[in-house]
């Protein structure tokens, strides 16, 4: 039987471009130029003596060998990655990308320090964080852009597994030398004289303390709206009003300005958690990111 040749690096790129269908975006992803890229390519296809990839000028396509041959070259690839992960004297010398979708909240505080871990154990991975909104958190990883996803929503998704690895209630980020600031608890009904402010109603905490305080009989009215939380911190730090916030958005003992309060009646929390694509196995430098993150949750918890 005859033997075709071709390097990992082909496959690398193969997979890349029908994963991402487009040659400028996982040219990016390489950290190569579209020329390089598309030359990998054809010479893949040479070798193979059939076409992977249908190009026009808006879009990239597999075609039916191309589908087949994605599925056996992820496996290729995953089999190696697990190959050279359990050599502890290669497992640092593994490279690759790992895409992780994440709420901004999470990936501001919750998320660098696990990165900081797997950096050190695994420092030719590179990693790429797609930091959006719950929704597009959940598009991200049902659409294949990201490998698994930290998020809030999912669990009710037919298309996502949701494994939960911390619950957090809300808080109230004041300014240190606001009135509140020394308050060991507050409940709602104590807003009411205050500038309150929040995230625009889109956003999926939004929805959660709508849903909780309308259950209570409550009712908060905002001063200001913004799209991302982190706007909405630099509003509170600027002295322009208070603002409930998930706790890991504001860590009740670092930040050098701003004091996060326990709010009350009701109690209004989320639980974050990994969602992943269901059928689509994660490859072994995922799994690894994935499986930290997991033990990170757990400790927080803790």
């Amino acid at each position: 039987m005859a033997r075709i040749k071709f390097d990992l690096q082909e496959l690398q790129a193969f997979v890349a471009v029908a994963e991402r269908s487009s040659f400028r975006a996982a040219a990016d992803d390489l950290h190569l130029s579209q020329p390089a890229l598309s030359r990998r390519i054809e010479k893949l296809e040479t070798l193979l003596g059939a076409r992977l990839l249908e190009r026009t000028t808006r879009r990239v396509a597999l075609t039916q060998v191309g589908r087949v041959f994605l599925e056996r070259s992820r496996a290729a690839l995953d089999e190696l990655e697990s190959a050279i992960l359990g050599v502890d004297d290669l497992a640092g010398q593994l490279s690759g990308l790992v895409t992780v979708a994440c709420v901004p909240s999470a990936a501001y505080y919750f998320l660098p320090s696990v990165l900081r871990e797997f950096a050190a154990r695994h420092p030719r991975i590179r990693v790429r964080v797609i930091d959006e909104g719950a929704n597009a958190v959940l598009n991200a990883v049902t659409s294949g852009r990201a490998d698994f996803g930290i998020n809030f929503v999912g669990t009710q998704d037919a298309e996502v597994d949701f494994r939960a690895i911390f619950k957090e209630s809300f808080v109230l980020a004041v300014r240190n030398d606001h009135p509140l600031a020394g308050r060991k608890n507050l409940m709602w009904d104590e807003l009411a004289g205050e500038r309150f402010m929040t995230v625009a109603k889109e956003s999926g905490n939004r929805l959660l303390i709508d849903v909780a305080l309308a259950k209570a009989g409550k009712r908060a009215m905002s001063a200001f709206e913004v799209s991302h939380i982190l706007t909405l911190l630099g509003m509170v730090e600027a002295g322009l009003g208070v603002a409930a916030v998930p706790q890991l958005a504001l860590p009740l003992t670092t930040h050098p300005t701003l004091v996060g309060v326990p709010l009350s009646r009701p109690r209004v929390s989320r639980t974050l958690g990994l969602i992943v694509r269901r059928g689509r196995p994660l490859s072994p430098a995922a799994r690894v990111l994935y499986t930290l993150l997991k033990d990170a949750g757990r400790a927080a918890r803790g």
